[in-house]
């Protein structure tokens, strides 16, 4: 770099400084540097032509005074002129300047693109950096058009120095994160990837971060930097910290250029060349072997420089998953930090041994520090780190150490912190409810979970020990003791009243024989809990009271009491007075047969899998799931939100609409009927509901009704014949649905199609209503889901379509419709507006576990993104819209950008739960979108791409 002389030094600028920092006030230093714009623009105004010194000295105070927090609104010009000088002080000057002030938007940008040109072409190394930092910083759209093509020819050149080889990597570093669809290695990529080999590590240090980033996106084009990233590490990690001077850092050689080497290893698998293999065996090996050797200084720096590389070279083990040697050696590792007296490795040791545990070849070595990481819950006095502790524990609980890990858990439950509890909570009950081998136990460890952390256990965890106790007969009786002495407690959290209420209405009759739970003695513990409970839990009380008249009838004149009171028939809550309304009655008229029949024992819930593993999965995310659990799910759960079988319509057949081969979507018809169009109040997706299918009713069972649940696993199927459509299918409305559900699907002179429809997860309910708009009867009206056969002149024809969604999908299914009008035959095929965002389900996320989520979804085949013109004019509260109702969430504050969109949620399928990220970049003054995608499956993201981007 040039020398600066005394004349640079603009004694002028720093008087100014010199007076800024004197000024006693805000105020008075306001007023002095408004006087100092006033002279700048002047002097810039001035019919003197100022000399470059003058020039630099006025737009460095501009500069200054940006800094302080004060818009500057002229100087730009004078700014731009600088890059025309051939000193390098006013060369620079200009250039910070630009890079600081000037957005991507101004009308200066062709001139300082034209500037940039000339000293890109000049082949003064100075200048060229001076260019390619400009470049870099600025960083815009336009900036990328100008010159994406010009810096890779500029990194590879053999006349190229090596300074400027290093600005031109990391400049094109930089323009492929903002414009990545600008920057096209095509020929050039040979070349760059060749720069692992340059002799200079500061070519090698920049290019191996370009890499990296390029690799993520086209992994196949840069294959070849595998062999050339182990030689390069080789040859580091064997080397003296002597050999590499210029780049040994506190007796480290080159731990920058070590970390980013083993980081552009993870984006491929293990090397298929076996000497290639064990050649990065060996250095692997070598840097752990490093590790365990004494410091070569005490300096926090040496340990720093040595332990990033360590871990990295850790992530790399895990990610090949491939040497048992290598994985055990480096548990081994991570456990010595266990104990170490800095916080953050501590955290490191812990957070990697979360990802070993999933390894089959390690998990046992993780085990074996089982001891020292209950001692970090119980002693750690930063809470991420025992976040991270009962991560560790839950990751490596199995069957040998299940009671141990969740008592330790549970004891440390009673003084963990606030923020955490609910996670530990969903953890137990999961472990216990995974490993219990006996049932009792697991009883016990629910409770226990709702004595501890009462406010903590969702509805998730206590429907779910209901639902086992109701499967297994054997833990009937020992349930219905348990909770009835829990009860026996002076102050009993609300949960466990739900839980003994529900048990005791159930299984009561198992421990009457016994004097001190006779059922006048279990009445009187209930309904001595009524009035502490909330509206919810009194009417589940209720419930439970009159299944004790059929349990107990000599109970059931204190009962009715119970109900006959005013503080019952007349309750201020609709729900609480209806119930007992109903419940009186039913008691007082109903025979000891009807009672019988009606208040009978529940029947075992259909198998699913566990709704407490799915909340777990909201909470954090399938990656950091038990890999154990995440694969071999045998846990299930009970209906959504009650543990009640509710009916609804019979005369149902099911329908599949499948795409080629894979059947994607069930849709299960309801009967026909005319109808108005349901009130709003009315649950379109009560989860409970069920439909009985022809031909396909199972066995009946004792205590079972003849209604099968629709969305179990276990219906049988039958494929409905749908007529062939005749004609083109109309889907002129169909995008009009992608974020809407209601509306007019299609409609002529002689038919209207409606639609109302509802999704949760991944199942939704449809209302198509098919309307008639002539006087005229259709009649055969027919259509590929079961209607009535005559549609009146006027009328309205209701269908309901009850959807699960099986797989990601791409073809929508088509509705065919016959009639015949005035002895016409009439043909209408009609795309139903079934997008895979309709299971589409909003997460609302922080920034920091957005980016987090968004680096860990970084894999090429899990981003798509597409940049497109606008097709409508770009209102920021129209764009939320069309966001929040394509099913995402919208999350404000998160882009640095404010003008950005984000957003993220969840796409559910029988089979799997995919996350999924947005962004949505709007450049107005190009009227041009720029839309992101990030999801676990690569189907899922060019699908969503494809129907968010039709909406702008």
């Amino acid at each position: 770099m040039p020398a600066v002389s005394k004349g640079d030094g603009m004694r002028g600028l720093a008087v100014f400084i010199s007076d800024i920092r004197n000024c006693k006030s805000k105020e008075a230093e306001i007023k002095r540097i408004n006087k100092e714009l006033a002279n700048i623009r002047s002097k810039f105004k001035g019919d003197k032509a100022l000399d470059g010194y003058s020039k630099k000295k006025y737009v460095c105070k501009l500069l200054f005074i940006f800094l302080l927090g004060h818009d500057i609104d002229f100087g730009h010009m004078e700014a731009v002129n600088l890059l025309s000088s051939n000193k390098y002080t006013e060369k620079q000057i200009g250039y910070l300047f630009i890079s600081v002030l000037v957005n991507s938007n101004s009308d200066l940008i062709s001139l300082i693109n034209n500037a940039i040109k000339n000293d890109l072409s000049s082949r003064n190394p100075t200048f060229m950096n001076l260019a390619l930092h400009c470049i870099a910083n600025v960083g815009s759209r336009e900036m990328a058009e100008a010159f994406a093509a010009e810096v890779p020819r500029i990194l590879v050149a053999g006349d190229t120095m090596d300074s400027v080889k290093q600005s031109a990597a990391l400049c094109l570093l930089r323009l492929n994160r903002t414009s990545p669809d600008l920057v096209l290695m095509g020929e050039w990529t040979a070349r760059v990837v060749h720069l692992l080999n340059d002799q200079h590590l500061g070519v090698v240090t920049a290019a191996t971060s370009l890499i990296t980033t390029l690799a993520q996106k086209s992994p196949e084009d840069f294959k070849t930097s595998v062999s050339l990233a182990v030689a390069r590490l080789s040859r580091i990690v064997s080397s003296a910290s002597t050999d590499l001077q210029d780049y040994t850092y506190y007796f480290v050689a080159a731990p920058w250029l070590s970390v980013k080497l083993l980081r552009l290893l993870q984006c491929y698998p293990p090397p298929e060349d076996g000497a290639i293999r064990g050649r990065l065996t060996e250095c692997l090996e070598t840097i752990l072997n490093k590790a365990q050797e004494p410091p070569k200084s005490k300096k926090v720096q040496h340990s720093n420089a040595k332990n990033a590389v360590l871990f990295e070279a850790i992530s790399l083990i895990i990610h090949h998953d491939s040497e048992p040697t290598l994985l055990v050696r480096a548990c081994n590792q991570l456990g010595q930090f266990l104990q170490h007296r800095e916080t953050n490795l501590r955290y490191l040791a812990l957070e990697s041994m979360c990802t070993l545990a999933s390894s089959e070849f390690s998990h046992e070595a993780v085990k074996t520090h089982i001891e020292t990481v209950i001692n970090a819950l119980k002693s750690e006095r930063d809470v991420s780190v025992r976040q991270r502790a009962v991560d560790l524990l839950y990751a490596m609980c199995d069957r040998s150490n299940a009671k141990q890990i969740v008592a330790e858990m549970l004891s440390y439950l009673e003084t963990a912190d606030y923020s955490i509890r609910e996670e530990i909570v969903l953890k137990v009950a999961i472990l216990a409810e995974k490993y219990a081998v006996d049932y009792t136990w697991y009883v016990d460890t629910i409770l226990n979970l709702i004595r501890f952390a009462g406010d903590y256990v969702s509805d998730e965890v206590w429907y779910r020990v209901i639902q086992i106790v109701i499967n297994r007969d054997e833990v009937q009786g020992y349930a219905a003791k348990t909770v009835f002495e829990a009860l026996q407690a002076p102050a009993c959290h609300e949960n466990l009243v739900k839980v003994g209420g529900y048990i005791l209405g159930e299984f009561g009759n198992l421990i009457a024989g016994d004097s001190r739970s006779s059922p006048l003695v279990q009445f009187d513990l209930l309904h001595s809990k009524f009035h502490l409970c909330s509206v919810p839990t009194r009417a589940l009380l209720l419930s439970a009271y009159i299944k004790f008249i059929n349990l107990f009838p000599e109970v059931k004149g204190t009962i009715q009491e119970v109900l006959r009171s005013d503080s019952q028939l007349r309750n201020a809550d609709v729900e609480l007075q209806q119930r007992a309304v109903e419940y009186l009655r039913l008691s007082s008229i109903a025979s000891t047969d009807i009672l019988a029949t009606v208040l009978e024992e529940m029947p075992p819930f259909p198998e699913r899998e566990s709704s407490i593993l799915a909340k777990l999965k909201r909470k954090k995310g399938p990656g950091n799931l038990h890999p154990d659990l995440d694969e071999n799910r045998k846990e299930r759960s009970a209906n959504g939100g009650t543990a009640d079988h509710s009916s609804t319509t019979s005369n149902a057949k099911v329908l599949l609409l499948s795409c080629m081969t894979h059947c994607f979507l069930i849709v299960t018809v309801t009967s026909p009927k005319v109808a108005a169009s349901p009130t709003p109040s009315t649950d379109l997706l009560g989860l409970g509901s069920t439909i009985t299918t022809q031909n396909s009713a199972p066995p009946a069972s004792k205590g079972t009704s003849l209604l099968v649940d629709v969305f179990s696993e276990n219906i049988a199927a039958f494929p409905v014949e749908t007529p062939v459509a005749v004609g083109p299918v109309a889907d002129e409305n169909f995008s009009r649905f992608v974020c809407k559900n209601n509306g007019v699907l299609y409609e002529n002179q002689l038919l209207q199609i409606g639609l109302k429809s509802e999704f949760r997860q991944n199942l939704g309910r449809m209302y198509v209503f098919f309307g008639n708009k002539t006087s005229t009867q259709f009649m055969n009206f027919a259509a590929s889901v079961p209607a009535d056969p005559t549609v009146d002149g006027g009328a309205q024809l209701q269908q309901i379509l009850n959807i699960e969604c099986m797989s990601d999908f791409v073809d929508a299914p088509v509705l065919n419709i016959q009639f015949r009008y005035g002895g016409t035959l009439q043909n209408v095929a009609v795309k139903l507006p079934i997008t895979l965002n309709k299971f589409f389900q909003p997460t609302e996320m922080t920034s920091q576990d957005f980016f987090q989520r968004w680096k860990q979804l970084g894999a090429p085949q899990q981003e798509v993104q597409k940049i497109f013109k606008a097709k409508h004019s770009m209102d920021t509260e129209v764009t939320k819209a069309k966001i929040m109702g394509f099913g995402a969430a919208l999350l404000d504050g998160v882009d640095p950008n404010p003008s950005n969109f984000v957003g993220a949620g969840v796409i559910h399928t029988k089979t799997t739960q995919v996350g999924c990220l947005l962004r949505l970049e709007p450049n107005t003054h190009a009227q041009m979108y720029r839309l992101t995608l990030r999801t676990s499956r690569d189907t899922v993201s060019q699908r969503l791409c494809d129907l968010l981007s039709e909406q702008f």
